[in-house]
């Protein structure tokens, strides 16, 4: 009797196992967690169910696609901030070279206008030199001449001009030691012509010109 009984209770966890074994199975099946749909294809008609599929289950996704993903925005930012940083880098070139090209033509700027300025000044130096050499000859000419000739010639000339010669007459009698002929011309000249060279003699310093 006893053993009749014990040989029940086998019976009945055995089933026991079966069916848990057997649902567990249906519910991971359900689930997409193990494939045998083929094998409980009929069960889930019977109860109006439908499988958990493969691609229902993985709807989203998956891992590796979203790591993909988060590498290529990552690498796609890198390159966003590296266009920046050229893009800047190439803005401050062109400052700089704009910077450059604005100083190199203020250098040129000052060095034609120096060059100008030379240009200039050795004109008029060249210019002074040779009026200064006509002047020594017309002073050397106006010597040797009588008096009333010289006298006569002077009038003739601007005024500035007579005055460079007569200042230009006293240097070179100084530097001979003779005798200044322009007291001797300034008598000779008519009273009003000599009046005013003489003022201007005194009020007017040496002239380049």
């Amino acid at each position: 009797m006893a053993r009749s009984g014990g040989l029940g209770k086998s019976i009945f966890l055995l089933f026991l196992i079966i069916i848990l074994a057997v649902g567990g199975l249906l519910w991971f099946d359900y689930l997409g967690v193990i494939h045998a749909k083929r094998l409980f294809a009929p069960v889930y008609k019977l109860f109006g169910l439908a499988p958990q599929t493969s691609q229902t289950a993985s709807s989203s996704k998956p891992l590796s696609a979203d790591l993909d993903d988060d590498r290529l925005a990552k690498r796609l930012e890198a390159l966003d901030i590296r266009k920046q940083e050229l893009d800047k880098r190439e803005s401050d070139i062109a400052a700089v070279e704009s910077q450059n090209e604005a100083i190199a033509k203020e250098l040129e700027d000052r060095k034609k206008s120096q060059e100008e300025r030379e240009k200039t000044f050795n004109n008029q130096v060249k210019k002074y030199d040779d009026r200064n050499v006509n002047i020594e000859q017309i002073a050397s000419y106006l010597t040797s001449m009588p008096p009333k000739t010289a006298v006569a010639q002077l009038i003739a000339m601007d005024d500035q001009d007579v005055i460079d010669i007569l200042r230009k007459t006293d240097e070179q009698a100084e530097a001979n030691k003779t005798a200044s002929m322009v007291s001797v011309w300034l008598m000779n000249m008519p009273a009003d012509k000599a009046a005013v060279i003489q003022r201007k003699m005194a009020n007017k310093p040496e002239s380049l010109d």
